[in-house]
């Protein structure tokens, strides 16, 4: 028992230094855990406290961003329209519950992608977007106008959410390419069914949409992340290795003092 105890604390002792290593407190980590916090007041319908927390991000955010600049130009005026979008839901008196968490969740997406250098959250609406996208260009193709246009709007409802996380992941080419389809096929909605160049627009987003899914889901892992998980297998092989060398002496210890009773 006091192996399986003393393994537990040389684990435990030797990988919070390079736990303090991998996740640093950085600032924006802070604002990230707000973040968070203030889309949970408000999916629990606790507005007023949604809007302390949005407060308070808003002091801690310019405090950072005098003290520290760690924001481009573009993620401080992305996170500060976002910001605005969420203090306007959670201060509103008449504003729908569905429309409250969708700007906090907007919100939310926005600091994480910029705290978050892999695989942030705002990627795991793929399913849904694609899912609404699919249906949208399938009703297109049967000639079903009233099915295409609720999906389609069911779709740029999503992709909205998403998108001010986008133009901090993203290239500019590659949205502005998705953005010109988009504004394109949304021009001609009304004559989607009949119009061949507008399937064919469907098309090519459809491809635009899952690259632009796919490049996201190649990202390669933070090096720090890769250097704690080779650093911890290495520690918990050494700590193993010392523990059964320990029990091992400790056996054969005892086989000695058996052997020296039994001669006594």
């Amino acid at each position: 028992m006091k192996y399986k105890w003393l393994l537990v604390f040389l684990i435990v002792v030797m990988l919070t230094p390079m736990t303090a290593y991998a996740h640093g407190h950085r600032p924006i980590e802070k604002l990230d855990n707000i973040s968070d916090e203030a889309l949970q007041m408000i999916k629990f319908q606790r507005y007023e406290d949604g809007k302390k927390l949005l407060d308070y991000f808003s002091e801690q955010f310019s405090d950072i961003s005098n003290k520290e600049h760690p924001f481009s130009m573009d993620e401080q005026r992305i996170i500060t329209v976002s910001h605005d979008e969420a203090l306007e839901a959670a201060a509103s008196s008449n504003m729908e519950y569905e429309e409250r968490v969708l700007r906090l969740t907007k919100f939310r997406l926005v600091v994480d992608a910029i705290a978050t250098s892999h695989q942030p959250l705002w990627t795991e609406m793929e399913n849904q977007i694609m899912d609404a996208f699919r249906e949208a260009r399938e009703a297109a193709n049967i000639g079903d106008s009233a099915h295409f246009h609720s999906n389609f709007n069911t779709f740029m409802s999503l992709y909205n959410i998403i998108y001010p996380s986008m133009k901090i992941d993203v290239s500019a080419e590659n949205i502005q390419r998705i953005d010109a389809r988009i504004n394109f096929i949304d021009e001609y909605r009304s004559e989607v069914v009949h119009n061949v160049k507008t399937l064919e627009e469907l098309e090519s987003l459809e491809m635009d949409l899952k690259d632009l899914f796919e490049n996201m889901d190649e990202d390669e892992a933070d090096p720090s992340l890769w250097w704690v998980i080779i650093s911890t297998g290495s520690i918990i092989i050494l700590t193993l290795s010392y523990v059964g060398w320990r029990k091992y002496q400790g056996e054969k210890e005892a086989r000695m003092n058996r052997s020296r009773v039994h001669k006594d």
